[in-house]
């Protein structure tokens, strides 16, 4: 015979344990209670003659505040599976809610129910269905004549648009309640037209609200085709149908506001229209009348001679006749030539100043050159009968013989013949 591995050996076990022990209540006392620093609680239950590792993991801790206050001794009951720690080869509870030891065997029942459930999918959010946001026809599963209906209808009639309900009485509490209910909601489901189906009673302890916790009914309206608003109890109060509902209301009013919020946002909306279509039907008319008034014949003759004077008025300092110069640029051509004139002036100035300056050099220069101031210092010259002056003694003798002479003094001319 092929011995067993270790590990075969463990995983066996472990497969038939986890399998046979998927959820337990164990009540006894607590010891060697501790807390890992990755916030998981570890604690061995115990009673006379036996004990039993158990694990709480941080999630979990988070969920039962009861570990908190836990201690040494104190004797409380738990609920989870059976897991083996594969490792080791020892087997442990893996502790999912925690009791102190006393509660009562309701909320033990409820709890196994519901950790029951849920391992089976039926609380799980995507089953979840939409609740129409305007149903046509609701369908109320209550006592006919509780508070819990009166609290619907005034809000639901308060606040929507519409009123299409029908209600479906039934028993709400007490022996033979949870049937009632299961009938109901069948009733509601065979019912043609119905849109939601609210499920709803007043607060009350857990003995009051216990047909609401029947397995049957949970899995009816898990199975049921029509969204099913759960609003059983007060705010506090919480049942297995809440869980397994496709919205759960805190209150039979809060279920009424949430169905009717919709037809509240709808109304709103169309004030808002209203108010904003009359507004806007104002400024039309209001736009009409002004183009109506502005369209009178008397309103266009105004209008036309208002134009007409502002025209003239326009016109008439345009004055074309006095602006011709310069509206034709002959005043900047005016300008110009009497900047020309200035020009020319200035220019003609200079030049005659230049040419005297001129003048008077060339009348310095024949000055100093005059013969005749020559002939003030005592000098003389003479010229031959042809008035050439003889400047030189053999000019003087190629003169023919008398010839006349003249002897130019600085007081007069002297007239002699050449002997």
């Amino acid at each position: 015979m092929q011995a067993a591995s270790v590990s075969d050996l463990v995983i066996s076990i472990k497969n038939l344990l986890e399998d046979q022990f998927q959820e337990v209540f164990v009540e006894g006392e607590v010891t060697n209670l501790s807390l890992s620093s990755s916030g998981h609680w570890y604690f061995n239950l115990s009673d006379a003659s036996s004990s039993i590792s158990c694990a709480l993991f941080k999630l979990e801790a988070l969920r039962n505040p009861l570990i908190r206050n836990l201690k040494d001794g104190d004797k409380i009951i738990i609920l989870g599976p059976v897991s083996v720690y594969q490792k080791r080869g020892s087997f442990q509870v893996i502790v999912k809610r925690l009791f102190p030891a006393g509660v009562g065997q309701l909320k033990i029942q409820l709890e196994r129910l519901k950790s029951k459930l849920s391992q089976e999918g039926l609380f799980d959010l995507d089953k979840k269905k939409s609740i129409p946001k305007f149903p046509k026809r609701i369908a109320i599963i209550t006592a006919e004549h509780g508070a819990a209906l009166q609290d619907f209808l005034n809000v639901y009639k308060r606040r929507s648009l519409w009123q299409d309900i029908l209600i479906i009485p039934s028993l709400v509490q007490g022996d033979g309640a949870a049937k009632k209910l299961l009938m109901a909601l069948k009733t509601a489901q065979k019912i043609e037209g119905i849109d939601v189906i609210v499920l709803t009673r007043g607060g009350g302890s857990l003995e009051d609200l216990w047909a609401f916790n029947d397995e049957d009914l949970v899995r009816e309206i898990s199975n049921c085709p029509i969204p099913v608003i759960s609003a059983v109890g007060h705010e506090i109060d919480y049942t297995l149908c809440d869980f397994v509902a496709d919205h759960r209301s805190e209150t039979p009013s809060a279920a009424a506001e949430f169905l009717s919020q919709p037809h509240t946002e709808l109304k709103s909306r169309l004030y808002f229209c209203h108010t904003h279509l009359k507004s806007e039907m104002i400024k039309i008319q209001q736009r009409f009348q002004i183009i109506r008034e502005k369209s009178h014949p008397s309103e266009m003759i105004h209008l036309i001679k208002k134009n007409f004077i502002q025209a003239q008025l326009k016109l008439s300092q345009v004055r074309l006749m006095d602006r011709g110069f310069e509206l034709m640029g002959l005043n900047e051509k005016r300008r110009e030539l009497d900047e020309l004139e200035m020009r020319i002036k200035h220019t003609s100035e200079v030049k005659i100043n230049s040419w005297k300056d001129k003048l008077i050099r060339y009348e310095q220069v024949l000055t100093a050159i005059d013969p005749k101031r020559v002939l003030n210092r005592g000098y003389s010259y003479i010229q031959d009968d042809n008035k050439i002056v003889i400047t030189n003694f053999s000019d003087f003798q190629k003169l023919k013989e008398k010839t006349h002479i003249n002897i130019h003094f600085k007081d007069g001319i002297g007239n002699v013949q050449k002997v």
